[in-house]
């Protein structure tokens, strides 16, 4: 009984989530790629209205989304709903970190969707922090750069991109990505400095 009131709740979360979503008047560019297994970075993150945006944009896709969460968020009463939500327990205390974890978790999934938010927190100059790509790397998943902009409420998602090891190399093409959604982003800008430094 009580598993079921959770499940229930996290089908109103998500319900709730698509009302928000659609009510702000979002606009979704692309289709979810055609694979099982991909990391969706979201960029630039700068409101508390991207986790709307993107909660509304995968079910909106079809896709199912998983992030990662401080393992002690899934302790009881929050159990059943953390995971219903997507919620990937990681303890970055464990020897190898959460990026280990979530390679683990990866090999252990037939499908996941897993959404970071590279730029670790609304306050970034526009740098990204490397956890999702050595995440890609370990797991030999694709990157799919996600974009949502505020103002125009417009967002979407780009073409998966395969880790080539080379982290520079594959940073320039997904910075390339967003300076073409939104070339007047200074973070974008900052991130191709970075790529090509």
């Amino acid at each position: 009984m009580k598993e079921n009131a959770r499940s229930s709740l996290s089908g109103a979360a998500f319900w709730f989530l698509r009302r928000l979503y659609g009510l702000k008047g979002w606009q979704l560019e692309n289709t979810a790629p055609p694979i099982k297994k991909f990391i969706i970075v979201g960029a630039p993150h700068t409101s508390n209205w991207d986790f709307v945006f993107f909660a509304g944009a995968t079910r909106m896709l079809g896709i199912r989304p998983s992030f990662i969460g401080k393992h002690t968020l899934f302790k009881w009463p929050m159990t059943r709903f953390m995971y219903d939500m997507g919620g990937m327990p990681v303890d970055r205390a464990q020897p190898g970190g959460y990026v280990t974890s979530v390679v683990d978790a990866f090999a252990a999934a037939d499908e996941m969707a897993l959404v970071i938010a590279p730029e670790g927190s609304r306050t970034s100059n526009g740098e990204w922090r490397t956890g999702f790509y050595r995440i890609a790397v370990g797991a030999r998943v694709p990157i799919v750069p996600a974009w949502v902009n505020h103002e125009t409420l417009r967002g979407g998602l780009g073409e998966p991109i395969m880790p080539s090891g080379d982290y520079k190399t594959d940073l320039a093409k997904i910075a390339a990505f967003y300076r073409s959604k939104m070339p007047d982003c200074e973070r974008f800008a900052v991130l191709e400095g970075v790529a090509n430094e």
